[in-house]
């Protein structure tokens, strides 16, 4: 992930991430570099706007690995909405 605009970074959201995937949380204002080895979907946020809405998503190979697990995630204000749309995507 790239920082391209200041005051943003890109972090995995807990619950989304396939069992043995990695973790990751990249400094404000911070390329982070991370290696999708797992199959299945990886929830993305931008931590000071997460709420409002600045989220992703990434699919590697199967996403029903882990996509009823992601879809049980909590996610706060908007990135609630945003992360439903991005989700319902891989139907």
């Amino acid at each position: 992930f790239r920082a391209v605009d200041k005051g943003h970074n890109a972090a995995s959201i807990d619950g989304m991430i396939p069992e043995g995937g990695a973790t990751w949380k990249g400094g404000l204002s911070k390329d982070v570099d991370v290696t999708f080895d797992v199959e299945g979907v990886y929830g993305v946020r931008c931590v000071p706007h997460y709420a409002m809405g600045m989220v992703a998503l990434v699919m590697v190979g199967d996403p029903s690995v882990n996509l009823d697990a992601a879809r049980q995630v909590k996610q706060p204000g908007k990135a609630k909405q945003r992360m439903a749309e991005l989700l319902d995507r891989l139907d």
